[in-house]
This record gives C-alpha cells, sequence and structure tokens, in this order.
C-alpha cells in the first residue's frame, strides 16, 4: 500500500485555558488582601489602569444585593431563572455616606478641656478629624513582644547594675523561639567580665517565664520545663540527653539507657510531648490583622435575609479610556500600538473578572444563606448538612468554582462572622430514619452534655453517645472522642480528678 499526503477537515472542541482565564480563576481564590496587592501591582505595570476615587466611582461603585427568602417561605424555586441577576436586582449603590463615620464627640472639650483634647486628637494620627483616638482593636492589635516580656522580668529580677546589664545582652541574644544564639565568651569579653559571671546571671534568667526560655538547645530546653515540673529525675536526664534515639525510635536503647519499663517509657515519651520546644514562638505573633467580612447578612423587615458584599472589600478600578485616546494617535511604531492595545485588553478583562468575581462570590453567600436559614434564626443546632456540590448544583457552577469562592473569606451574619467553610459540616444520620445532623450541631450539643454534667456524674463517651441515641443522633463513640478532642475537652477520668480537686480546695 502506497503512502500518500492527503488533506482532512476535522470538527472538534477543546478547553484552552488562556492566560484571562487563569488570572480569573486566581481572583476567585484571592482575600481581599491578597487582591489589594494584585490589584497595586497591576495599576504599577499598566498605564491605562487607576484607583477610582469614591466620588468619581459611578460605575463600580453598585451595591451587588439580594432578598433571600427563608427556607420556610421558599424552598424550590429560589434560583430557578437569572432573574436575580438582572441590572434591576443588583443596581443599589454602596453606602458610602459621611453618615457611617464616627462624629466627633462634642463633649470630650469639656471633659478634657481644651490642652488635653488637642493633645488626644493630635495622638490619633487622623489629622485631629476622630475624638476616639487608639481603640479597643488598636489596644488588641500592640501585642507584648518576646522581648517586652523578658525585659519585665530582667527589670524585676535583677538589682545590682552589672547584672542587669548582662542580662540585657543575654536577652538581646534571644531568637524568635527563646533560645540564646549569643557566644557567652564574647559577651563576656565584650563586656569585660568574667564568663562565670555571663553564667550566673544565665542560670538566673532561665528561670523566667514562661519556662524554658533562655535555653541554649532543645535538650536544655526541655530539661528546664521538667525540672518546673519536678519531673527532671534520672531516668529524665538519661532521655533527655539521648533525643537523638528518640528521633530515631529507638525505644530499646532508650529502655535500656532510661533503666524504665516500656510502660514507664511510655509515660515519660507522653511527659516530653506535653512539653514547648519552642517557648518563645508565644509572643511571635505581633499585631494581629483583624478580620474583615467579605459578604453581610441582615434580617428584612419582610422577614427575609437581606445579602449584600462589604463595599470595604470591593476594589475600584477604572479604565483609563481618555488617557488611551490621547496617546495611541502618538504611537511612533508597531511596537507601541500592541503595547497599547495589550495594555487596554488587560484593563478591561480585569474589570470584567473583578466584577463576575463580586457576582459570584454574592451568588454563592446567597445560596448558604438559604441552606442555612435554620441557622441564622435558631443557632448552631439548627446548622444544616451542606457541601459543594449542592451549592453548586442550586446555582449552575462547577464544584471546584464554589471551593474557591468560599476559601478565606468571612460573612457577617447577626450571629457573628463565620468563614464561608464553616457552612460546610459532614452529615450524621439520624437514629430514628428522620433528617441527618449537622456535625458541627452535634458537637455544640456534645459540649453541652459535659458543661451542664455534674461532678458526681461525669458522662463519659458511652454515655453521651447514648443520650445523643434518645436525641435521635446515630453517632459511634469513636466518633464522639474525635468531637470532644477536638474541642480540647479532657476525658471522663481526668474530667472528674479535676472535678474532685476543686472540691476538695472547697472545703
Amino acid at each position: 500500500m502506497a503512502l500518500a499526503a492527503k488533506l482532512q477537515l476535522r470538527q472538534s472542541q477543546s478547553l484552552v485555558m488562556t492566560p484571562q482565564l487563569m488570572q480569573s480563576i486566581r481572583l476567585l481564590q484571592f482575600t481581599h488582601v491578597e487582591l489589594e496587592h494584585f490589584i497595586d501591582e497591576e495599576i504599577e505595570r499598566n498605564p491605562l489602569l487607576e484607583r477610582a476615587e469614591p466620588q468619581d466611582d459611578a460605575v463600580s461603585d453598585q451595591a451587588l444585593k439580594i432578598e433571600a427568602e427563608p427556607q420556610a417561605v421558599a424552598d424550590g424555586d429560589w434560583f430557578e431563572s437569572e432573574a436575580g441577576w438582572s441590572a434591576e436586582a443588583i443596581s443599589e449603590k454602596l453606602d458610602t455616606s459621611l453618615e457611617n463615620l464616627f462624629p466627633d464627640d462634642p463633649g470630650t472639650n469639656e471633659r478634657l478641656g481644651p490642652d488635653l483634647t488637642a493633645q488626644w486628637k493630635s495622638a490619633s494620627g487622623n489629622g485631629g478629624t476622630s475624638s476616639e483616638g487608639l481603640d479597643a482593636g488598636d489596644m488588641a492589635a500592640s501585642a507584648i513582644t518576646l522581648r517586652d516580656h523578658v525585659g519585665e522580668q530582667i527589670a524585676l529580677g535583677f538589682t545590682d547594675p552589672a547584672a542587669r546589664l548582662i542580662a540585657e545582652e543575654l536577652a538581646d541574644g534571644l531568637d524568635e523561639t527563646g533560645y540564646v544564639r549569643a557566644d557567652l565568651a564574647e559577651i563576656a569579653m565584650r563586656l569585660g567580665t568574667e564568663a562565670a559571671a555571663v553564667g550566673k546571671v544565665l542560670a538566673a534568667c532561665q528561670t523566667f517565664e514562661p519556662a524554658g526560655l533562655f535555653a541554649r538547645d532543645l535538650a536544655e530546653c526541655l530539661s528546664l520545663q521538667l525540672a518546673v515540673r519536678d519531673r527532671l529525675d534520672p531516668a529524665m536526664k538519661a532521655l533527655v540527653a539521648n533525643l537523638e534515639l528518640l528521633a530515631r525510635r529507638d525505644f530499646h536503647a532508650l529502655k535500656r539507657i532510661c533503666g524504665v519499663d516500656e510502660e514507664d517509657l511510655l509515660d515519660m515519651l507522653a511527659e516530653i510531648r506535653a512539653l514547648d520546644p519552642r517557648p518563645g514562638m508565644a509572643f511571635s505573633g505581633g499585631a494581629s490583622d483583624a478580620i474583615v467580612a467579605d459578604v453581610e447578612v441582615r434580617a428584612a423587615n419582610d422577614g427575609s435575609w437581606t445579602v449584600e458584599l462589604n463595599a470595604d472589600t470591593l476594589p475600584r478600578v477604572l479604565v483609563d479610556h481618555i488617557y488611551f485616546a490621547q496617546v495611541s494617535p502618538h504611537a511612533k511604531n508597531q511596537a507601541e500600538k500592541d503595547f497599547l492595545a495589550e495594555c487596554l485588553q488587560n484593563a478591561n478583562w480585569l474589570t470584567r473578572s473583578l466584577d463576575q468575581r463580586a457576582k459570584t462570590i454574592l451568588k454563592v453567600a446567597s445560596e448558604i444563606v438559604r441552606q442555612q436559614d435554620a441557622f441564622l434564626v435558631h443557632g448552631v443546632r439548627h446548622l444544616k448538612p451542606l457541601n459543594l456540590r449542592t451549592v453548586a448544583d442550586a446555582i449552575g457552577m462547577h464544584e471546584s468554582t464554589v471551593s474557591r469562592v468560599t476559601a478565606n473569606k468571612y460573612m457577617l451574619t447577626p450571629r457573628g462572622v463565620f468563614e464561608l467553610r464553616y457552612f460546610f459540616t459532614a452529615s450524621i444520620a439520624a437514629s430514628g430514619g428522620g433528617d441527618a445532623h449537622s456535625s458541627e450541631a452535634v458537637r455544640d450539643r456534645i459540649k453541652q452534655l459535659i458543661d451542664e454534667e455534674k461532678p458526681v456524674d461525669v458522662l463519659s463517651d458511652d454515655a453521651i453517645v447514648d443520650m445523643l441515641h434518645e436525641s435521635g443522633v446515630d453517632i459511634a463513640r469513636r466518633t464522639v472522642a474525635k468531637y470532644r478532642e477536638g474541642m480540647n475537652i479532657p476525658s471522663s477520668v481526668q474530667r472528674r480528678r479535676e472535678k474532685r480537686a476543686l472540691a476538695s480546695a472547697g472545703r
């Protein structure tokens, strides 16, 4: 058979991941902080993009809002059509009125006097426009650092100026985990003192709280904590001195070196696991960022729920068509024309992607509100089992899209601020064949049962299982134990021991 070349016409469909499509997918899973950072980078590289001032923003300053009927009123056809996404349904303007700003307190001048009032306003950092100054959030954000915590104990623990100076040098050598990384001999030489004096001050600093600070290695850190607990016996010293064997899980060698049997070794390992190998990390958090809700849910007058995007998380970006019209006629060559055309295309695509992102977030959040109406009305006990596929099928989107939308985004409800993922819980079957229960609701029920138990009648996991079965929840004992441990609730034996200790201390 002879080989010959010939032409064939064939039609096929394929999905191409264009850069613009990949950008839209990335925008969905961005938090508002990441989104603002991304937009800043785009504005820096694209001359046709600019931030819209609130008073000039006539396009993107649109309220994306929808009325979600309670489940008791509308069960099936709430999202059967796209009428809810017409221009009329999203034409509300975002509330940018100055009435939302806190006004100056007219009584401040009378209470503090004109001089103190001026000092208070100047300390606020806002040009004297607010009399509040530092609010509770600012004070809560200024968390104490490890250096400040250690400095307070140095000031109280040393009266000798020379010893205090050495302690300050040691504190400057602490890393974020609380270990001393400085060379003691170098400190002694720099301060003109003896190494024994530095070692004496170091030993005093190692008694600071939390236990384990100022250690020079992991073994010393664990030893300091065990000494505080009065558990640094010879067997434990041998175990801490041979941590490399513990890392290799050479338990036979550890039993021989420590001179203990298997049961004692397991107890010692449990004590080691309860220690903190990085005690300084408790102070490394710094200023914490407050959670800003992406979606706000409020009760409407007609009994429905008003779901709208938070205006503070909506980026305001405009395409400068006027600038494009001014510079495009002056392009000198084809490369400059192509650059301007690409900038205009990317700018238009970004604004459309941001608009679609906002609508998608609102669409998913509105369906969550519809599904979890009972939770908003009655509380966590009425949280329904929900998964991503249920929401995706209801709004006609892919499950992966819903997953990206719900990642690291928060909803402000009358019951508090919740991550969107909070509303997606596993299903636990009902013992009587009724509606399934949400795992979060079962956790809350377990916590309530334990909180209400009496000191003389501490509930075991088996007793909790029986009580849940009586209330219609079909759950296994190991699941109860997993939920209890996840809430950091000790076992019934530990709770009974604690309650007895409290009762004896009260007598």
